[in-house]
């Protein structure tokens, strides 16, 4: 599995990255959207870990053109703003496959991404 990883906060992504290594996980990882449209249009990551509130783009903005260049790619959501029911609330229209609250958990972000590496339907 190849993963990348966006969020404007290099000490988390760069902890996750390892923390994926050590899984036997491939993770790349960026802290600005336009670097993160860079990586995707030079490698094919099978996820994609996106920040909400990213500087200069919102990640929903973000998944929108990623999709668009990689159809096959999956998307999973961190916030560290409001609860889960906001989080829902606020993305039903871009359809985000999944979402996590920070601070992440290593062991829920790999189950989600297991999941949705996985299952060929849409999440639960």
């Amino acid at each position: 599995m190849r993963v990348l990883l966006v969020d404007d906060e290099s000490e988390l992504v760069s902890t996750l990255a390892e923390r994926l290594a050590i899984r036997g996980i491939q993770a790349d990882w960026v802290t600005e959207a336009e670097d993160a449209l860079r990586m995707a249009e030079a490698n094919c990551y099978d996820v994609a870990v996106l920040d909400i509130r990213l500087p200069g783009m919102s990640g929903l903005d973000l998944q929108n053109i990623m999709k668009s260049k990689c159809p096959d790619l999956k998307f999973i959501f961190m916030t560290g703003h409001g609860s889960q029911g906001d989080f829902q609330a606020g993305t039903t229209e871009a359809g985000p496959d999944y979402y996590l609250v920070k601070p992440v958990s290593i062991e829920e972000l790999m189950e989600k991404m297991n999941k949705l590496t996985s299952e060929s339907g849409d999440p639960e």
